[in-house]
């Protein structure tokens, strides 16, 4: 189902459950329309998300890492500064809209207790995250600035009046007798139920509506069956589906989705997260990294074409003696051969005298037509060595950066500035920031390299994913993990993989070739070749780029990446 307002009601149950009491210990701005505010309730730390993405909108409790900038934004001071360390009192939601309220009890600048409400609203590409006044409804600060000529229905900028978006004219659900709903069911046709009680009922997608109509459709008693179906977005029972061609839904409860398997969560949170892991991840990364995207494209794109015109210049050197033998059949018979003429016809005596036709340039007699034969035929016979060397080259160029287009598509966001610090160190960016010190110098800011994500086998065994170049060397030449156990989709571009054991169970080894086909470009390929070795059987060849190793003794197991695998042995 999407995340509409039948689905917000869940989460905002959730959300009050868990949260309400507690304080906001932390506040972080790690994506550019994302917060995270850290709450300690009885106990425990719960990282709460809330996201004004245009697409992928959502508050939730998240378990997913994340990784802050180094200079926190605008947005994120001011809120640190007015929610560190105040009170949680409730989340709810207007009506059975997609419209949640984060009320804060904290001090002004005088010391008097106020309310604060952290409002975020849900709504695709209109999507926002407000920090208003509860007293005067005065917008203090809110995460985007949205000025008049692009929203003539309210004011989005701070110091405005807040005002909630236009309301529609429906029945909240959750507060109604459904009386309208007994009508539809008396007056209307089956087969419009669905649209009829997304027109009555607020909150109501699509989906959900047709679901509900399918419920009535087929219960003996249609009120009491609505009545269960509203009540168990009070009682969630997370599940997400899986279609037979792999496409992720989720629901608060298992409503019967046909033709999917379904896997039940602890809370909506688990939920959300194993449902938009892969997809926001993915966003993330591309606003990050846009310019790596660019730059990686356009290399391939470059190399990619200069590849074929040296492949075009090996095919033309294989026909140069062709070339001079044209020279050679002019220079015997250079009277047959006048200014003016287009082509010539003459016996070839390396072809048992058979008739050869020969381009002629018509500025030139013979003797200097052939000597434009041999020139050509010079030129191939030296472009050959040079153009092999450019080749080999060529194709190492292209090795390495559909390597870094498949650590691109497989990275989190705390993966991009390590992948940016390699292509710098390359010479294929330039860093323009510098940070100065005393006097004239400068220095650069020291890169502190991320670690190898970490997942644990089924037997408890530590397996380590490189998730970029600089991660595989260090995981893959490091003398201290000689004889533990290295892994690397076959023949293809992708991470490298360590088991932190010399002798795995085959189980572990199993699932440590999942892992090392999964972060590859074979992610979505079946029966994937991955080879494994003792990393002290590896080599890196002088001069080589960051990520390339060169081996020999290995062995092979064939495997089908699963995503569900790889996120159940993921190390939190």
């Amino acid at each position: 189902m999407p995340l509409d307002g039948l689905f917000v009601h869940a989460l905002a149950h959730e959300l009050n459950q868990t949260l309400a009491g507690g304080r906001i210990t932390k506040v972080h701005q790690p994506y550019p329309n994302e917060i995270i505010l850290v709450v300690r309730n009885n106990g425990q730390n719960y990282p709460v998300l809330l996201s004004a993405h245009p697409a992928y909108a959502r508050a939730q409790v998240t378990r997913i890492p994340y990784q802050n900038p180094k200079t926190p934004t605008n947005f994120a001071m001011f809120l640190r500064r007015n929610l560190e360390g105040a009170r949680l009192d409730s989340v709810t939601q207007v009506e059975n809209d997609r419209i949640l309220h984060f009320a804060v009890n904290t001090h002004d600048e005088l010391g008097d207790e106020q309310t604060l409400l952290l409002t975020l609203e849900m709504m695709g590409r209109h999507s926002n995250l407000f920090l208003v006044r509860e007293k005067d409804q005065r917008i203090l600060e809110l995460i985007k600035h949205v000025p008049a000529d692009q929203n003539r229905v309210r004011s989005l900028i701070p110091g405005a009046t807040y005002v909630l978006p236009p309301a529609q004219d429906k029945e909240n659900p959750f507060s109604s007798d459904l009386g309208g709903l007994a009508k539809i069911i008396l007056d209307s046709d089956k087969a419009d139920w669905g649209k009829a009680i997304q027109q009555e009922y607020q909150g109501f997608s699509s989906i959900s509506a047709k679901n509900l109509a399918s419920h009535l459709a087929a219960a003996s008693d249609a009120m009491a069956t609505a009545h269960d179906w509203l009540n168990h977005f009070s009682n969630p029972e997370p599940t997400l589906y899986r279609s037979e061609k792999n496409k992720l839904s989720y629901a608060a409860f298992d409503w019967g989705e046909t033709g999917s398997t379904s896997e039940s969560y602890q809370t909506l949170g688990d939920l959300l997260d194993a449902y938009f892991a892969g997809q926001a991840e993915a966003d993330r990364v591309n606003q990050q990294a846009a310019s790596l995207v660019r730059l990686v494209k356009n290399e391939l794109k470059k190399n990619q074409s200069k590849e074929k015109k040296l492949n075009q210049t090996l095919v033309d050197s294989e026909n140069a003696e062709d070339l001079k033998i044209k020279g050679d059949l002019l220079i015997t018979y250079p009277h047959l051969v006048k200014k003016g003429m287009n082509s010539v016809q003459i016996e070839n005596y390396y072809d048992n005298n058979n008739l050869i036709t020969i381009a002629l340039d018509p500025r030139f007699d013979g003797m200097q037509n052939a000597n434009r034969y041999f020139h050509k035929y010079r030129k191939l016979r030296l472009a050959k060595d040079h153009v092999l060397g450019q080749l080999k080259e060529t194709q190492e160029e292209i090795d390495y950066f559909s390597q870094i287009q498949t650590q691109l598509a497989v990275a989190s966001p705390k993966d991009v500035a390590d992948i940016k610090v390699e292509l710098i160190e390359q010479g294929y960016l330039r860093e323009k920031v510098k940070v100065k010190t005393r006097g004239k110098q400068t220095r650069k800011p020291k890169h502190v390299m991320g670690k190898p994500d970490q997942f644990l086998s089924t037997d408890g065994t530590l397996i380590e994913v490189g998730k970029n170049n600089l991660q595989n060397d260090q995981l893959s030449l490091k003398k201290t993990n000689r004889h533990k156990i290295w892994l690397h989709v076959q023949k293809l571009p992708g991470s490298h993989v360590l088991i932190d054991s010399d002798n795995p169970s085959d189980e572990t080894l199993e699932e440590a070739a999942q892992l090392a086909a999964y972060f590859s470009k074979a992610r979505d390929s079946a029966n994937v070749p991955v080879d494994y070795l003792p990393a002290g059987k590896l080599r890196k060849p002088n001069g080589a780029k960051p990520g390339f190793v060169i081996f020999e003794g290995q062995q092979t197991t064939y495997v089908t990446p699963d995503a569900t695998l790889v996120q159940k042995l993921k190390k939190a």
